[in-house]
């Protein structure tokens, strides 16, 4: 069964892939803010998603047995000492009251030089940041017309020949 199986390959083996992930992550955490290809920048999006949740949850837990088992899981995916500390001990506060969307990506609309890659921006969303609001639509902003009845129908008829009968100004001459 191919269950759980779907995610950006790359064009490397899954053993290269890891590594890349692990080394992204570790620079993302460290420097907040990364340049690289489109492409591996939304395969980074989930990747560093879950360990900052496993530092969340290790935050909130109050056995320390249960810490330790979180950050050794994400060790497990970030294989950089100094970037995951950095991120257990600190970092994770950004996070506290953020449910989801640590990250934000930014299309640069440059390629690269060597291969015309698509170039992209992904950094940390900031804990104060609320993000664009999506319009309520086209319904709200405008009021809807009440319909006339048929009862209105024949008042309405009325007043539409009144004002075509109005005599027009007459122009003015010099």
């Amino acid at each position: 069964m191919r269950h759980n199986k779907h995610h950006a390959s790359l064009g490397v083996t899954v053993e290269h892939r890891r590594a890349m992930m692990s080394n992204l992550a570790a620079a993302l955490i460290t420097h907040g803010r990364i340049e690289t290809t489109l492409t591996k920048a939304k395969a980074l999006r989930p990747f560093i998603e879950k360990v900052i949740t496993k530092a969340k949850k290790a935050a909130a837990k109050t056995e320390k047995k249960d810490a330790l088992h979180l950050r050794r899981l994400a060790l497990s995916d970030v294989r950089d000492e100094t970037a995951l500390t950095l991120l257990f001990n600190e970092k994770y506060k950004e996070f506290v009251n953020r449910s989801g969307g640590y990250t934000r990506i930014y299309k640069l609309g440059q390629q690269r030089l060597g291969d015309a890659a698509e170039m992209a921006l992904i950094e940390f969303v900031k804990a104060d940041d609320v993000g664009y609001k999506k319009s309520k639509g086209k319904k709200t902003a405008k009021a809807k017309k009440p319909k006339a009845s048929k009862a209105d129908a024949p008042a309405a008829a009325e007043a539409a020949p009144a004002a075509e009968t109005a005599p027009a100004p007459a122009p003015e001459t010099k």
